[in-house]
């Protein structure tokens, strides 16, 4: 290891060493994290657009995108109860490889704003959507997603088939580095719990355990989602593990300013160890 190396995991070892428990009451606004993401920094991709793409969801709707533009798109459900209804939205694509696309737009205004992410493949036409939106909880506005599997129609073929769970992530402690600023830790304790750390940025020194959805795409990359239980925050994200590299955004609603937070992000990252444990 070179000495730079040393230095900085040093530094970052010693804010780490410097930080305590945070209690709930003395956790900052979701939104202070808006600033120090700032935009995403892969590129968005213009792939997608003039085309139509006609999804078959498996709960009985069929809905067309139409991407009119790079950045517009227009959904219009053809079939199932929703029938007729449409709306037109500006819309990010990323290729997060070779004609694999996540799609991730806001729908909606105010508490009934759902933010909608699609991983669309245009090779096998298989789609997995997450359709996160705003409900008032006992004293407060939270969040809820829901996952829905659909296939392309006129690509590939069969029944659609829902994305399998994958057990990818578990025992991994990943170090991810969102912005210059926003650096944080995930621990994935098993297939449907996590650890996430701030070690750096607006939530320094926060830190909880959460609840979680990991999906299988591809080899060595998956879909990964989690709903905090402190925070009202959906989060959904492809974790990339050949290209060492995450995109995805977060969905809040902000209790104390009834307003909507969306940050789309990207992220590199780094797997600091892999835990296994003994047979006995």
């Amino acid at each position: 290891m070179s000495t730079t190396d040393t230095t900085a995991r040093t530094g970052v070892d010693q804010q780490v060493q410097e930080q305590g428990f945070v209690a709930q009451q003395d956790w900052p606004d979701v939104s202070v994290m808006m600033d120090g993401f700032g935009d995403p920094s892969l590129p968005a991709s213009d792939a997608l657009a003039d085309r139509t793409l006609d999804i078959v969801y498996d709960n009985g709707w069929t809905i067309r995108h139409d991407f009119v533009t790079a950045a517009e798109l227009t959904w219009t459900v053809i079939a199932g109860d929703a029938i007729g209804a449409t709306g037109t939205h500006p819309y990010r694509a990323v290729e997060a490889r070779e004609n694999l696309f996540l799609v991730d737009f806001l729908k909606g205004d105010g508490i009934e704003t759902h933010a909608v992410t699609m991983v669309v493949d245009v090779t096998d036409g298989r789609v997995t959507t997450a359709d996160s939106s705003i409900y008032q909880g006992e004293t407060e506005g939270r969040t809820a997603t829901e996952f829905l599997h659909g296939r392309i129609d006129g690509i590939g073929s069969g029944a659609i088939e829902p994305r399998q769970r994958s057990e990818a992530l578990v025992g991994k402690r990943i170090y991810y580095r969102y912005s210059p600023t926003e650096r944080y830790e995930h621990i994935y304790l098993n297939g449907g719990t996590f650890v996430w750390h701030c070690i750096s940025g607006g939530e320094r020194g926060l830190a909880d355990v959460d609840e979680t959805r990991t999906y299988e795409l591809a080899d060595d990359i998956v879909i990964f989602s989690w709903k905090e239980s402190v925070m009202p925050v959906e989060s959904f994200l492809v974790v990339d593990l050949r290209e060492k590299r995450s995109i995805g955004r977060m969905f809040c609603w902000e209790n104390p300013t009834q307003s909507v937070v969306h940050i789309p992000f990207d992220s590199r990252f780094t797997i600091l160890n892999e835990t296994t444990y003994p047979n006995d």
